[in-house]
């Protein structure tokens, strides 16, 4: 008999995780010497490039009085209050000027500090390291150095076109990533004369194993009821297909096709805006078709229709939602998302008591499910 876990309660405040490098924005929105918003973990924050290039990422509130920062004045270097025009360093936070000191007191500027968050862009996007928050009444510092750089996408050649997409979800971070790994939901979500439709449900093997922070689906033929796949096949002249599928914490899915020569990789993510609210980030690398021009445009339709599907899904399972319903978790089509349970739990545990993570994986497990 499958195993079926007891109902729960859909909790109202799903924890999010910090500590990690998170999506902000598209790095194509983000302009020099222009100052723009957004929300991360459900922090304020302003972000932009100095006057050579490089992102920032700084708290959207004066340590002052509050004034959001995005409302001052920028001149590629340091950012100005509108408020009392409080002068800060863009990339350290530090404040480098109070206008209303006087010669004679003796108030050291440089001890102050605007909230400041590592940044970095990679494959499209601004990323910001979120780090974990500071003692109650501490005040902003330094920004912390990050223990790695921001993630990126495997790119198995030096020549390949790169493409991303977005998608708001009404819904908690941990319903965005379960969604986003559920391998039952694509026959009835994802249907589409030219991928699939629900008469082609079959029964499903794959292989699984436990990586740091994560769990991988092993390397495995895609599926045989997907029009694409067969075309790449033909397209590439290669003997075989394979598909690797790993999740990592916080909320990273890569995905990684090799056809013969050709390639093709995926970085999604799910960035927490909100306690109820999160967005899916798609980037894709590609060699396939390189030099075929549509091809770019007709992938940006595949996925967009794809997230768009599971946006409109996840729509309407919050309206579900909004009335705390007992929900269950399967074996096994369900088990990633009971990894991605305990794997967030041995992650703030392991935080808690200064110990290494125990992953909930002993080893290498085969799940099976129809879809």
């Amino acid at each position: 008999m499958p195993e079926l876990d007891p109902p729960q309660r859909q909790s109202p405040d799903s924890l999010i995780l910090t500590g990690f490098w998170y999506r902000a924005l598209p790095a194509d929105r983000v302009h020099r010497n222009r100052l723009h918003k957004a929300t991360l973990l459900e922090i304020p924050l302003v972000i932009g490039r100095d006057r050579i290039g490089q992102p920032f990422a700084l708290r959207d509130a004066c340590p002052h009085r509050g004034m959001p920062l995005n409302c001052g004045r920028f001149d590629g270097e340091n950012l100005e209050c509108g408020y009392h025009g409080w002068q800060f360093d863009v990339h350290n936070g530090q404040c480098e000027l109070i206008p209303s000191l006087t010669a004679d007191q003796t108030l050291k500027v440089d001890r102050i500090y605007a909230g400041s968050y590592p940044c970095e862009e990679q494959d499209s996007f601004i990323w910001v390291f979120i780090p974990d928050p500071a003692p109650p009444g501490a005040g902003f510092a330094p920004p912390v150095d990050p223990p790695d750089a921001a993630p990126q996408i495997e790119k198995c050649t030096s020549k390949y076109k790169l493409a991303y997409l977005q998608a708001e979800m009404p819904v908690s971070i941990d319903h965005g990533i379960i969604g986003l790994m559920d391998p039952a939901h694509g026959p009835f979500v994802h249907q589409a004369w030219w991928w699939r439709s629900q008469h082609s449900i079959h029964e499903k093997q794959k292989n699984f194993e436990p990586i740091p922070n994560g769990f991988r689906m092993s390397a495995h033929t895609p599926s045989s009821n997907s029009a694409p796949y067969k075309l790449l096949r033909l397209y590439a002249d290669a003997d075989s297909i394979t598909t690797t599928i790993d999740f990592v914490l916080p909320s990273l899915r890569t995905e990684t096709i090799r056809a013969g020569k050709y390639w093709f990789s995926s970085l999604t993510t799910v960035t927490p805006i909100t306690r109820n609210h999160c967005r899916i980030d798609v980037v894709a690398a590609w060699d396939l078709f390189r030099w075929v021009p549509f091809v770019p445009t007709l992938l940006k339709f595949v996925f967009a229709k794809f997230v768009e599907q599971d946006r409109r899904t996840m729509e309407l399972q919050a309206e579900g939602l909004k009335h705390n319903p007992h929900l269950m978790l399967i074996d096994d089509a369900d088990r990633p998302a009971k990894w991605y349970f305990q794997l967030k739990a041995a992650h703030l545990e392991a935080k808690r008591t200064g110990t290494e993570i125990k992953h909930p994986m002993s080893g290498p497990v085969t799940l099976k499910w129809r879809s």
